[in-house]
C-alpha cells in the first residue's frame, strides 16, 4: 500500500492524506485536493516536496498553480531536504502500522484516518510546538489573533 500526505510545515498538522494500493499521479492529487479543500490557502503559499513524477507531473503542477502556490522540490541526492514528511512517515511506522495487521485495504484506511485525525493531529505532543498536539498549536494561534496578538 502507498500513502501520500500533506503536512503544514508550520504546525506539523496532516492536512491532506491518501491511501491505495499503487503509487500513481492521483494518489498524491487526492491528497492535495483534502488539503487544499481543508485550509483553502491564499495566493502565495509554499508546497515543498520530494522530485517524485507524481509531485512533478503536469496535473500536479498546475493544481498547485491554480491554487497560487509557489512551487518547492528538494534538490538531486539531498534527501533531508524533505525531512519533516520523512519523519512523520517514521512516526507513523512506528506509532500505527507496525503494531497493526490489517487485513484488507479498507480497514487500513480505517485505522489510518483514527491515527492520523485523533492520535496525530489531536494528541501527539511536539517539542518544537510546545509540547503541544498540532490542533492545540493552530487553535492557540486562532485564539491569539482574534484576541489581536498575532
Amino acid at each position: 500500500m502507498y500513502l501520500a500526505v500533506v503536512i503544514d510545515a508550520f504546525s506539523r498538522r496532516v492536512i491532506g492524506w491518501a491511501l491505495d494500493r499503487t503509487l500513481e499521479d492521483d494518489l498524491p492529487l487526492e491528497a492535495l485536493r483534502m488539503a487544499l479543500e481543508q485550509r483553502r490557502p491564499a495566493s502565495g503559499w509554499v508546497h515543498h516536496s520530494d522530485r517524485g513524477s507524481q509531485y512533478a507531473s503536469h496535473e500536479y503542477t498546475d493544481l498547485l498553480k491554480t491554487h497560487g502556490c509557489r512551487i518547492s522540490m528538494s534538490h538531486k541526492a539531498s534527501p533531508w531536504e524533505n525531512g519533516g514528511c520523512e519523519s512523520w512517515m517514521k512516526t507513523l511506522k512506528y506509532e500505527e502500522v507496525f503494531r497493526q495487521e490489517y487485513g484488507d485495504l479498507a480497514e487500513a484506511r480505517t485505522c489510518l484516518e483514527w491515527f492520523i485525525d485523533k492520535v496525530y493531529n489531536q494528541q501527539r505532543l511536539h517539542s518544537a510546538l510546545g509540547y503541544r498536539p498540532p490542533a492545540e498549536f493552530e487553535q492557540a494561534l486562532l485564539a491569539q489573533k482574534h484576541a489581536g496578538g498575532v
